[in-house]
């Protein structure tokens, strides 16, 4: 499957849960798409659908595919600790994902391209993979020649974004961001049930 591309505010209102990553404005409506405020008869929700709808959750927000989701799990899997954690730490270690929350691009799509372009160098060098995963001690900063792109000071200026996680250290003026450490649960800004997540894949 694909990466999304579709209506994002359409996807975060059948969520039911904002997707900071995905997309900043909010829905208008918290009727799932299709409701149109009528009143209707919800049917029982299976734990299966459940399960689902928290994969989607964490899919849709860092905007990965089917198939690359199921590597970071096959790959917490065979680390240490709980696999649903793992998992999440390294989608967090994502380089997109970094780019975004040190505040130079407002969502991860965003930050993809800012990757993709060029535009970013980790510990002086390069790098053009947003899939990159991004180490303790890294210095994640912009080309030289990027440093004045319009659509960063712009959004740099406005000063919103996703927000710095802990595990994070932003520095705006030089346009640097270093990393301290791992991330850790309470850095993912989406309310999801990473064990959900977990017991989807586990079947």
């Amino acid at each position: 499957m694909s990466r999304f591309t579709g209506a994002r505010l359409k996807k975060v209102r059948s969520l039911g849960t904002e997707l900071p990553g995905l997309v900043r404005k909010e829905p208008r409506s918290s009727n799932s798409p299709g409701e149109q405020g009528v009143m209707r008869r919800r049917r029982r929700v299976s734990t299966f659908r459940l399960q689902l709808q928290e994969k989607q959750k964490i899919r849709f927000n860092y905007g990965l595919t089917e198939k690359t989701l199921r590597r970071y799990y096959s790959d917490a899997c065979s680390m240490k600790g709980e696999t649903g954690i793992n998992l999440l730490q390294l989608i967090e270690q994502r380089l997109d994902n970094v780019v975004a929350r040190g505040g130079f691009a407002p969502t991860i799509p965003a930050a993809r391209q800012i990757v993709n372009h060029g535009h970013i160098k980790v510990n002086g060098k390069k790098v053009t993979i947003s899939s990159f995963r991004v180490k303790i001690g890294d210095v994640v900063s912009l080309r030289e020649k990027s440093k004045d792109l319009k659509v960063i000071v712009e959004h740099m200026a406005a000063g919103s974004g996703i927000g710095v996680p802990s595990f994070l250290e932003a520095d705006p003026k030089n346009r640097k961001i270093t990393v301290k450490s791992l991330p850790a649960r309470e850095d993912v800004p989406i309310e999801v049930s990473e064990r959900a997540v977990v017991e989807f894949y586990s079947k």
